[in-house]
């Protein structure tokens, strides 16, 4: 059997570093010098002063990093290390993770979390610069800073009996640890230069041949991205970064994953894949954008118009039956809106159309995600012709954007689509962001909606958007 225990080493906030350390140390040893036979996970926790999780994860030697906040919680984890991973390349797919994760889930404590991500397509080549990322990888951290309101805890996660001979080694990390005090320097590099993928030129002619391709190829709608390459005059502190987009872009889900020094993955996005909590699940169709107004005026206008706009609806229509098709064989009930609402962000407008089922016994996270994954949202519908589009046109690897991205675990799960993200690679960072095209799109229409969907990136860089 495996489960999980908590432990908690201390009724009071522990202040000092040096007393964190000792704290963890000697416990960690007790616990695995301990007999065990069965598999279980074992949670050492610390109550700690609130910090900030952004510096915090910063100032830790240890690889990988992870960052993770959901869109509708106020639980934020700031993760460094490694107890557990599992890790898939090539053609690993979404089976190829329900087996790494059975060995060690079945039976788990609902609380025990892997975080990290899917690439977008399984089939398409893979660019060097994803390489560190695989084509999948889920990490259970050794070290977890969890911050909720106005508490902060620090666990160390040990698997056992599989930790009994690293004693040494844990050990190692512990001292390892960093507490800084304050923030951490929250200073960008300045830009110096951008280059997008396709330029102007090729996006006009990727998306005529989207569009000429509806009229004999069955295509009724491709997800078409670009990527914007932003070089700056020294390298980016990638969990600066992603503070900053923090700060500016509420009513999201963020997220950061680094698993090789000087690259890390990370975006602020508002789309969610799904949440599970036992056999209850949670989705969402988002399809349909327009900018906010500068003024109320302006605002409610830009809404009516997204509202009563017919390709907008269409194209939104797509994503709904794409997710109600998937998703319904695998549940005993499922409801999706059959009318789209409005969900209103800091600087756009979307439609969105919510969803809620009840799932079937013994379906996996990882069911789900192989079911809704791509929806027509990040693909298109057809999704197979769509994907096909998409690797013939597109310039660039999409790697792990418009991916999977969260956390899974035996009975709960949470996942968004990793949309209005960011590849930091040294001094460059490459923002990945797409449209959908349907019968109506024009080039400027859309090469606008892209500026418009990478906007917050551009304003933390300290640039200006044309109009600002």
């Amino acid at each position: 059997m495996v489960n999980q225990t908590d432990i908690l080493l201390s009724d009071d906030v522990v202040a000092e570093p040096a007393r964190v350390r000792e704290i963890l140390s000697h416990r960690v040893a007790e616990v695995l010098a301990s007999e065990s036979k069965d598999l279980h996970i074992a949670r050492l926790v610390v109550p700690l002063p609130r910090a900030d999780p952004f510096t915090w994860l910063s100032a830790q030697s240890m690889l990988p990093r992870v960052f993770w906040s959901g869109r509708d919680d106020d639980t934020i984890t700031a993760a460094a290390g490694s107890a557990d991973r599992c890790f898939g390349s090539g053609d690993a797919g979404f089976r190829t993770l329900r087996a790494q994760l059975d060995k060690v889930m079945p039976h788990s404590d609902t609380r025990v979390r892997y975080f990290g991500g899917f690439r977008f397509d399984l089939d398409a080549a893979v660019g060097s610069e994803w390489e560190s990322f695989g084509t999948f990888t889920f990490t259970l951290p050794r070290f977890e800073y969890v911050v909720r309101d106005d508490r902060a805890v620090l666990a160390c996660n040990l698997i056992l009996p599989r930790d009994a001979d690293r004693l040494i080694e844990i050990r190692a990390s512990i001292d390892a640890l960093s507490f800084p005090n304050g923030l951490e320097e929250d200073e960008l590099p300045l830009p110096i230069s951008r280059e997008d993928k396709p330029d102007r030129a090729g996006w006009d002619l990727n998306v005529e041949s989207v569009l000429n391709s509806f009229r004999h190829d069955g295509l009724q709608k491709v997800v078409l991205a670009r990527r914007a390459d932003f070089r700056f005059v020294e390298r980016v502190k990638p969990f600066v970064l992603l503070r900053k987009l923090y700060e500016a872009t509420e009513n999201c889900f963020h997220y950061g994953f680094q698993y090789r020094e000087g690259e890390a993955f990370l975006g602020a996005t508002p789309e969610r894949l799904f949440r599970r909590s036992g056999r209850r699940i949670w989705t969402e169709a988002v399809a349909g954008t327009r900018p906010r107004g500068t003024g109320s005026e302006q605002d409610e206008l830009m809404l009516r118009e997204l509202m009563t706009s017919d390709k907008d609806q269409r194209e939104h229509a797509y994503v709904r039956a794409g997710i109600s098709e998937s998703l319904s064989p695998l549940c005993d009930s499922f409801y999706i809106d059959p009318v789209a609402s409005k969900m209103k962000l800091a600087r756009g407008w979307h439609l969105v159309s919510r969803s809620r089922g009840v799932l079937k016994n013994n379906v996996h996270g990882s069911d789900v995600m192989a079911a809704l994954h791509p929806t027509p949202a990040v693909g298109g519908h057809p999704t197979p012709n769509a994907l096909r589009a998409i690797r013939d046109l597109e310039p660039f690897d999409r790697g792990w954007y418009a991916g999977p991205v969260g956390w899974i675990g035996s009975r709960g799960a949470e996942f968004a689509v990793a949309l209005r993200c960011g590849l930091v690679r040294r001094d460059t960072v490459s923002l990945y962001s797409g449209c959908g095209i349907v019968e109506g799109s024009t080039p400027d229409a859309e090469w606008k909606e892209i500026e418009q969907k990478i906007s917050d990136f551009i304003r933390v860089f300290g640039l200006e958007l044309p109009g600002d």
